[in-house]
């Protein structure tokens, strides 16, 4: 199944000015005793600041890869000389090899590769000595909108002519992977070991791009819910440059048996209560339908990077085993009716940007 949405292709040009790419892709994978549910959240980005038509840029910008992997893992590499990056400009397709070494050679001994139907890679972490590889393939279910018509752009048809920092776009809202993945520690000491074959796991993928990223922001992503197979949630919130002036804008869709309920500014009324950590409280209206979620945290998260000014920092706190409440009604003249509740234990939750020092409150 081909879904690709608007925007599937890098919109880097390759001249040197500053400009983020980031692209996340996220594996949920099931209990199977003994082993304990897990997700593996893959994100690649590329930043360049100012250029001096170098290869690289200046320290901490460049491309990278960061890994969220089992129990919560997160593993860093830096890969800066940008001459090794490559990406198709009009389909989903992008990756690097480090230090200029040749796919064509077979010799790849740290790389990554993506494309809508394979993800593959091999990374290492030079601090650690610990060591990731992986490879698997997609089956997309559902991009952005009904899958039976042209996919849409998340930030809506204004978001071509770029007016919006960032631009951001679901990818893939739901889909199912299959594959293998190996994180490999330096001695049994460290961990040994951790590999796993997963077969017709949910599968995520989103990017953004532009020349800011977002000073303050909330996600929340679920494709993996209890006895609802055929269920994915995106909701976020934060705030965003349009035509250079600041708004706070949010966002709630949600697929479900081929059904796309979508809840943005231009046609729905969007509400958010989320404390600094542990509590996302989103609510939507809309003329047909309401949607309410909450989303917890026990556990402090992960501390991920996010492109700055001063090129890649730890500015955003990331958990993938979230507690998420869904109900979603459809209005019936002036009552509600319940079209559907779920719950799951493995949702995504995200804060990031500025130090928030009390709840971020936006009433309808």
């Amino acid at each position: 199944m081909s879904l690709q949405t608007p925007h599937s292709g890098c919109h880097w040009n390759g001249k040197r000015r500053p400009f983020f790419e980031g692209w996340y892709y996220r594996l949920t994978l099931p209990c199977d005793p003994p082993v304990a549910a897990d997700s593996i959240a893959f994100m690649y980005s590329l930043q360049t600041a100012v250029g001096s038509g170098k290869a690289t840029d200046p320290a901490g910008f460049g491309g990278a890869v960061q890994i969220l992997g089992p129990a919560e893992q997160y593993l860093y590499r830096s890969l800066p000389d940008l001459s090794t990056f490559w990406a198709s400009r009009d389909r989903l397709g992008h990756g690097q090899l480090l230090d200029g070494q040749d796919c064509a050679s077979g010799f790849r001994d740290e790389f990554y590769c993506v494309s809508q139907h394979r993800h593959e890679g091999c990374i290492r972490n030079p601090a650690t000595g610990a060591r990731i590889r992986w490879c698997f393939t997609v089956e997309p279910r559902y991009g952005w909108g009904r899958s039976d018509r042209r996919q849409q752009s998340t930030a809506g048809w204004l978001s071509r002519f770029q007016i919006f920092e960032p631009g951001w776009q679901i990818l893939m809202a739901h889909g199912w992977a299959s594959g293998w993945m190996e994180w490999q520690q330096p001695s049994p000491a460290a961990g040994g070991i951790y590999h796993r074959h997963f077969d017709r796991v949910p599968a995520y993928a989103e990017k953004n791009w532009g020349g800011s990223f977002p000073s303050k922001w909330f996600w929340v992503q679920c494709n993996a819910f209890e006895c609802e197979p055929d269920l994915s949630l995106t909701s976020a919130g934060g705030i965003r440059k349009v035509l250079g002036q600041r708004e706070s804008v949010g966002m709630v869709g949600i697929h479900h048996h081929g059904t796309f309920y979508e809840f943005v500014p231009w046609n729905a009324r969007v509400s958010w209560q989320v404390d600094p950590w542990g509590c996302w409280r989103i609510q939507a209206e809309q003329q047909r339908y309401r949607v309410e979620l909450l989303g917890t945290s026990a556990d402090p998260g992960v501390l991920v990077q996010v492109p700055t000014a001063a090129g890649l920092r730890f500015l955003c706190r990331d958990t993938t085993q979230g507690q998420l409440r869904l109900k979603l009604w459809r209005r019936r003249g002036r009552a509600l009716e319940l079209l559907l509740e779920a719950s799951s234990r493995q949702a995504g939750l995200e804060v990031g940007g500025e130090e928030w020092p009390n709840t971020w409150v936006k009433h309808l």
